[in-house]
């Protein structure tokens, strides 16, 4: 199986676990559902602090401050401030974070086809006598 447009196999990734938490570091940034949501916005385009904060729901300033600028490090945004009064700072994909937008995009349409099967088996879970319990080994 590969992997993407890598010459990377699956064995390959298995022998080389060095990597791993180079990987994960990776996965946590991109993973992270606050980053999911800010790349499908900009995939739709620049967008100003204050249209991402309104766009998405229930994010914090402070927590979407934390997340762009974590996004900016790894060189998925730019971010460019425009000197005039108020200030006006506008965040836009680079060529690598539009480089994410079809798995990202792709992730968040399965979220949104398997929500009603996650819900229902959380109330499954949710309704069983051992919910609660810590896992038995």
């Amino acid at each position: 199986m590969k992997l993407s447009n890598l010459n990377v196999t699956m064995e390959d990734a298995v022998v080389h676990s060095a990597d791993c938490p180079k990987v994960s570091q990776v996965l946590s940034r991109i993973g992270d559902k606050w980053s999911v949501l800010i790349i499908m916005m900009l995939s739709r385009g620049t967008r100003r602090f204050s249209d991402l904060k309104r766009e998405i729901g229930g994010i914090s300033q402070r927590m979407l401050t934390i997340c762009l600028r974590g996004l900016e490090r790894d060189g998925l945004i730019k971010r460019t401030v425009y000197p005039v009064v108020p200030p006006r700072v506008d965040y836009e994909l680079t060529a690598l974070g539009r480089s994410l937008c079809e798995p990202v995009m792709a992730l968040g349409t399965w979220a949104l086809t398997h929500v009603p099967e996650i819900d229902a088996a959380r109330a499954s879970f949710d309704a069983r006598e051992d919910a609660g319990q810590p896992a038995r080994l």
